[in-house]
This record gives C-alpha cells, structure tokens and sequence, in this order.
C-alpha cells in the first residue's frame, strides 16, 4: 500500500515536470534565457527553504559538505537549467522532452564508467537503442532529414551536466538530507546563474516583462511546483520505491512532455516522436538497469 501511494506521487510528479517543460519554452520567450531561468530557480530556493524550516532539517553546512554544494549548483543548477533555457529557446518542446528522457539510461551508463565498473551488454544495448531514438527524433521530426540544430545539442548537454551532478551529488547524500542538499543548491545557484546573465545578457533583467502576469503566474508556478516541490517529493519517493523504479517513471515525464508541447504550444507531433518515444522508453529500461533488475528479481522469488 505504502509503495502505491509513493507510485502515485512519482506520477504526479512526471505530470508536473511535463507540463514544465512547454512552460519554460513559454517563458523563454518573453525573456532572457538565463536571467529568468535565475529568479525561477531563486523562487525554488526560497520555497525549498520554507518548506524545510517547518520540517525542522535546516542546519548549518560542513566545509566539505559546502564543498559538494559547490559543484552540484555549478552542475546540477547553473549550467544544466541555463542551458536548458537556451537549448529550448532554439528547439521544440517535443524534441527537447525525448532528449531529456535519455537522462536515467546516461545516469546509469555514466555511473558505470567512473566506478569503473563497465555496463553490461545489456546496458550498452540500452544506451544505442535510446541514441538511436534521440537521432531519429532530431534529425526526422519535421517528417523529412534535417541537419542536427543546435538547441538539440545544447539541450543534451544541459542532460549531460545533470546526470554528472547525480553521481558527485551521491556521495554527499551520506552526510547530508538530499532535501537540505537540494536547497542550497537552488540558492547558491540562483546566484550563479543572477551573475552570469549579468555577462551574457546585459539587459536580461531590465528586459524581464515585470507587469506581465501570467509571465510572473507561470515562472512562480515552475520554480515553487515543479522545481521545488516537485525535487523534493521526487527525491523523497527514491528510498521508498528504489533508485531502478524510480528511474522507469521519468519515461512518464518524457510523455506527458510531449503531449503538453503538443496541447500548450500548440507543435506538431510527428511519426518520428512517436517512433523516438518507444526507442528511448525502451533504452531507459533497458540502459538504466531496471529490466536486468526486474528479471533478477523474479529469478529470487522463483527460488
């Protein structure tokens, strides 16, 4: 029962996290990429720590834990949310949802390879099946060849930078609570990404339509429902259900994605979505480890 209710809440979470996803390709074009990407996470940071002061976890940081906020802000805030701002200003929701999909097969596949411990066959199975969707959804989803844009590219590297936060941010999980973690993250980066929107974008903040509503209704609604609490409910549903379980429901955020860029942004969805979808579903499952765990599970029970 405790396993449904958690198999519920990662659901809802996928949902949330689709539906930001054409919510930043909104709010992208009505102002500069990473000057707004920096209030949005700010907002995060702020609810995270309200959020956390009720609960009763904040507490001062180490040295070396401080050390680990560092590098996950760099990676997992600064650089992964300023390029996906950037990569999805140049491409489409659609494309933008299936590469962010391939983000559990890299994790694991990644993981792997810095632990040096080699995937087995059948993740490297798993990681081409899911490159294979990536391509097809790039390169024919206007229904015809196209050359590879650059938002695609840059919105895969924003991916690439997350799933190598993951692995550093794992080991500072030992001494500290992800949620605290992830709180000053959010606010460390905030400021990383405030300062380089000042270099990159001069006039990013004077920019900002300040007496827009829905802007402000939809950047607070990203950074307070699907950045903050959606982190939060995500990385507290992990233990419960298990980093492989877990990993299989981010296919329903790469869905719900999909169907939002098509409803919200009004983008077409082609044969090669679809086609791009089933390949990489079938690459997280198999990549990611969650269908060798699955078969050597059963074999236990068998026993």
């Amino acid at each position: 029962m405790a396993n449904n209710k958690a198999y519920l809440v990662l659901i809802m979470v996928m949902f949330i996290w689709g539906l930001n996803l054409p919510a930043i390709k909104y709010l992208t074009t009505q102002a500069s990429p990473i000057s707004m990407t920096s209030i949005r996470i700010f907002v995060a940071a702020i609810v995270v720590f309200i959020i956390l002061k009720v609960i009763g976890i904040i507490r001062p940081l180490t040295k070396k834990e401080w050390s680990f906020v560092l590098i996950g802000s760099l990676l997992n805030v600064a650089i992964h949310h300023s390029l996906m701002a950037i990569g999805v200003s140049m491409t489409t929701g659609a494309n933008a949802s299936l590469i962010i999909g391939t983000g559990p097969m890299l994790t694991a596949v990644l993981g792997s390879l810095l632990l040096k411990n080699l995937p087995t066959p059948i993740q490297w199975f798993g990681f081409g099946i899911g490159m294979t969707g990536i391509c097809i959804t790039v390169l024919f989803s206007g229904g015809e060849v196209s050359a590879l844009s650059l938002g695609d590219l840059i919105v895969f590297l924003s991916v690439f930078s997350q799933v190598f936060s993951f692995i550093i941010i794992s080991k500072a999980s030992n001494t500290i609570d992800p949620r605290l973690l992830t709180a000053y993250m959010f606010l460390v980066g905030s400021i990383f990404l405030g300062i380089t929107g000042m270099i990159f974008e001069p006039n990013g903040f004077k920019d900002i339509p300040y007496t827009n509503t829905i802007f402000w209704v939809v950047l607070i609604i990203s950074g307070a429902l699907a950045t903050a609490v959606g982190h939060m409910l995500y990385n507290n549903t992990i233990p419960q259900v298990g980093a492989a379980k877990a990993a299989i429901f981010i296919n329903f955020n790469t869905l719900f994605a999909l169907i939002g860029s098509a409803l919200i942004l009004g983008e077409p969805i082609t044969y090669a979505h679809w086609i791009g979808l089933v390949l990489i579903v079938i690459g997280v499952l198999f990549g990611s480890g969650s269908f060798e765990y699955y078969i050597n599970r059963k074999e236990v029970e068998k026993k």
